[in-house]
């Protein structure tokens, strides 16, 4: 089994509060149905881009700013971590994240720190 993360980007305004609360509840239940397969490492919504910090060091000097300021009308906006056997596998979960029909599921393999 492989470890790839599933990163999923939509415009701020893709859904409407109601649909997200679905799309909310459909992800959990994925995430659910992927334990149960002993797929699932982990998942989660992330806060706002307004919430984010950067940080880069420079010459010994640790400079943290506000951000991300990415020229883009898709925003990161949460994850999944899964085990898959291979990137087939994983495409064709990535096409059941609810994000993915607003957004973008973006896949990458995640490998070993060696």
């Amino acid at each position: 089994m492989m470890k790839y993360v599933l990163l999923i980007y939509a415009a701020p305004d893709a859904w409407p509060p109601d649909e997200h609360a679905l799309a909310l509840a459909e992800s959990i239940q994925l995430c659910w149905e992927l334990d149960a397969q002993g797929q699932y490492l982990a998942a989660a919504p992330l806060h706002p881009p307004e919430t984010a910090k950067c940080v880069k060091v420079r010459n010994g000097q640790t400079i943290v700013s506000d951000g991300p300021f990415a020229e883009t009308k898709e925003q990161l906006g949460g994850y999944f971590l899964i085990e898959a056997a291979n990137l087939d596998e994983a495409i064709a979960i990535a096409a059941r994240v609810p994000g993915a029909r607003r957004g973008t599921a973006e896949i990458r393999p995640c490998g070993p720190l060696v």
